[in-house]
Order: structure tokens, then sequence, then C-alpha cells
């Protein structure tokens, strides 16, 4: 097993819509094969600082969901709209 952290900063105004996209892409998200679950975590120093913290059964299952024609339309989105930077991903290894 894996987790995966991907950290992301929207701008301003913009956090409501993050959130509620991401409460869409859970649904993806969960249906993705090797997904065990996720959760979206909001920085109380900076609101407009968002975690999400994703577990999988293995790094080869993350990657062909990062490589999916799902995740790439929300990433496409999210750059043009939504994000103020680049994200950034960490795996931990179990």
């Amino acid at each position: 097993m894996i987790t995966v952290g991907m950290n992301y900063h929207v701008i301003e105004g913009k956090d409501i819509l993050f959130e509620e996209k991401f409460a869409a892409v859970i649904g993806a998200l969960n249906s993705a094969d090797g997904h065990e679950k996720s959760c979206l975590f909001k920085d109380v120093n900076d609101p407009l600082s968002y975690l999400i913290i994703s577990e999988w059964d293995d790094e080869k299952a993350f990657a062909s969901f990062i490589r999916s024609d799902d995740f790439r339309a929300v990433t496409d989105w999210g750059k043009e709209q939504i994000l103020s930077g680049r994200p950034s991903h960490k795996v931990y290894k179990t």
C-alpha cells in the first residue's frame, strides 16, 4: 500500500469551487482500480492551501489513475481556472 499527498493552492475566491469539484472527483477516485480512500484537508494557517491524502494498493495503480483521461480533464480545468500554482504530489510507501 502507498499513500499519496497531493498539495494544491487555489486562487483567492475559488476555494468553495475547488471543494465542490473534489466532492465530484471523489466518485472517480472511488471507482479507480487500486484506490482505497481519499480525504481533503484544508490548511488552518492558509485557507487557500489544500492537501488530498489518497491511499492506493500500489504505486502502479496511482500512476495509472493520473495518466487517465478523467484525471487529465480535472487537472486541465484546475490549471486554467482554479489553481494559483503548480500542484505537487508526494508518494509515501508503507
